[in-house]
């Protein structure tokens, strides 16, 4: 038996349920719970079986039949429900015995989620797992987890979560909250006059727009270079800027990071935005126990730091290594030292000092060194940095037949021949899928960049022009005007495939593709057909089949450079080139100045 949650549009009721076929069960007992809270006892429920064959994508409901109606009432009044709690049984299983198993060990879950999060969490405290939870008591891990979210609540938010007047959508959008956050949630909830947003509208509040207000900010406000906006009020400020705030924020959190690393804490670590800290995953630790810090971020600036705690793995194992006695209490005593150790010589404000003229100095000398420049610039396109982007063309379309054919093209074998050249001089592996797109690790562009430095200038721009084309957007005005700039030959890099003629399923088109391959004759003796018997046509003349004289070397207007249309409607690659072709044309001749009469 394995636990999941389930769509309730891929469930149905088993024939081998005992009221199945009977007329649908009196359910209003169960509505409103489920309107509230959804369902949280696990159906039984085995994969369907479709003509003898197993359907694993659809499931049959052996037990629960109340519950899936029920929840199948809210759906059909306009509600919604999340996905069902369900036990899928394996071939084999017993039924009736894990229905009672699961009736013996639900019944002893409190139906309150309340007095199951204390359930649970004394269960964590214990040393159990949610795997062990979620067995125990017969519901997912999901639902588990989300039960013991409720530990992030504000004690007065659980209470009235217990007390329904806040719903299952809106008190588990609540536990991503910050208790900053949730403080003026419950002001708004207790003022008459406001509106406390619940469901969607909640999570918009919690996470969405840039109104990051001024109170957030770690750094010195009157040292901010950006604009603030204040409320009518004048009583809360925001960020106008929230790009500006987060250069500004996550300076002022790399040197608090740095400040409690000085403190003695063995490590700090910095939450992604919006990931939230579960206390209930962690034990509190102290410093001189090995203890970490966890330093959250929100969407709207707020950092909170919560010194002294280990991952739950991690406590164990410390207090496992303290049972062993002296030795352990020894080791622990010198890994103490060593993090004390690792104190740096200069303190925050020092070492921007010296980051910051070394780095003046230093781009003031590249200046002088083009080749050096050159290099440097490569290797950043191909391994990035903080402060470059630099991605690979993916090179993909929703129609497989499209990819295939530009990964078979003469194009695209051409360019995989060069880009192996590349990466050997590189002395990187041929099989790797691109030479750029690395994940803009610092060390990794020096390492790049010592590579290019060995390398004569015709290798650089070798491989240079490899990553060019990686990051060469397609469908832009660039691949035109290079396209023409070079004189690109696509009968050379281009043969016509199976995945053009089907694309192609325009009649007017069909008929003049004809007309440039075949000539005038057959285009106007085929004008009635359709374009399906005037692309055969045409790949007979291609393939010199059917009596037809064989052309060679053709190449549709499209994919010429400059392109051209076969019709008067709109084609995109013709406008953008007819709005760049300007700044490439040849410059006029100069013109002999006038000679004055004597």
């Amino acid at each position: 038996m394995r636990l999941a949650h389930i769509d309730l549009d891929k469930t149905s009721i088993s024939p081998l349920n005992m009221r199945h076929g009977k007329r649908s069960p009196d359910i209003a007992d169960l509505l409103p719970s489920v309107r509230q809270r959804g369902v949280l006892q696990p159906l039984l429920v085995r994969e369907a079986v479709t003509d003898g064959m197993i359907d694993p994508h659809r499931f049959e409901v052996i037990a629960g039949r109340r519950r899936w109606f029920a929840a199948r009432a809210v759906v059909e009044e306009g509600g919604a429900v999340e996905p069902l709690p369900a036990a899928i049984l394996e071939p084999g299983d017993d039924a009736a015995a894990i229905e009672a198993s699961l009736i013996e060990n639900y019944a002893r879950l409190d139906p309150d989620e309340v007095t199951r999060w204390r359930t649970f969490t004394r269960l964590v405290k214990e040393g159990r797992s949610v795997e062990d939870i979620s067995l125990t008591f017969g519901v997912t891990e999901l639902t588990v987890k989300r039960i013991l979210a409720l530990g992030d609540l504000l004690p007065r938010i659980r209470e009235l979560y217990r007390a329904e007047k806040i719903d299952v959508a809106t008190v588990r959008h609540l536990t991503l909250a910050t208790k900053a956050q949730q403080t003026a949630w419950l002001a708004l909830a207790d003022d008459p006059e406001a509106h406390a947003p619940t469901g969607p509208q909640l999570k918009a509040w919690l996470f969405g727009g840039p109104s990051i207000p001024t109170k957030h900010a770690l750094f010195d406000l009157a040292a901010y270079a950006g604009q603030t906006v204040a409320d009518l009020f004048g009583e809360e400020a925001y960020f106008t800027d929230a790009a500006a705030f987060w250069t500004a924020q996550n300076e002022a959190i790399a040197a608090r990071r740095q400040a409690l690393l000085a403190a003695g804490w063995s490590a700090v670590e910095v939450l992604e935005v919006g990931e939230p800290f579960h206390a209930w995953e962690y034990e509190k630790t102290p410093k001189k126990k090995g203890g970490k810090v966890f330093v959250t971020l929100s969407q709207r600036g707020e950092v909170v730091v919560h010194e002294g705690y280990l991952s739950a793995k991690e406590a164990r194992r410390a207090r496992a290594q303290a049972a062993k006695g002296k030795g352990g209490q020894d080791r622990a005593g010198e890994a103490g030292a060593l993090a004390k150790a690792v104190r740096p010589e200069v303190t925050s404000g020092l070492q921007d000092y010296i980051d910051l003229h070394r780095h003046a100095a230093v781009r003031a000398t590249l200046a002088d060194h083009p080749a050096v420049a050159l290099r440097l610039m490569v290797a950043h396109a191909i391994a990035g940095s903080p402060l470059w982007a630099v991605k690979s063309h993916p090179q993909r379309t929703r129609d497989p037949a499209v990819v295939e054919s530009v990964e078979h093209s003469l194009g695209e074998a051409a360019f995989a021949q060069k880009r192996r050249a590349a990466l050997a001089l590189l002395g990187q592996s041929a099989e790797a899928a691109s030479v750029s797109g690395g994940n803009g690790d610092d060390y990794g562009a020096a390492q790049v960049f010592a590579r290019l430095l060995a390398l004569a200038d015709e290798d650089v721009l070798r491989v240079l022009a490899v990553v060019m084309g990686e990051t060469l957007q397609a469908g832009g005005a660039v691949v035109e005007a290079v396209g023409v700039h070079l004189n690109v030959d696509m009968a050379v890099l281009w043969r016509p495939d199976d995945a053009l003629f089907e694309l192609v399923r325009d009649k007017q088109v069909a008929n003049a593709l004809l007309r440039e391959v075949g000539g005038a004759k057959p285009a106007d003796g085929n004008v009635g057909e359709t374009a399906k018997v005037q692309k055969r046509i045409v790949r007979d003349f291609l393939e010199g089949k059917n009596g037809r004289a064989q052309v060679d070397g053709w190449t549709p207007r499209w994919l010429a450079f400059p392109p051209a249309s076969y019709t008067d409607r709109p084609f995109a690659p013709v406008a953008r080139w007819a709005k760049v072709e300007p700044l490439f044309a040849a410059p006029p001749e100069p013109q002999p100045l006038p000679v004055a009469a004597e």
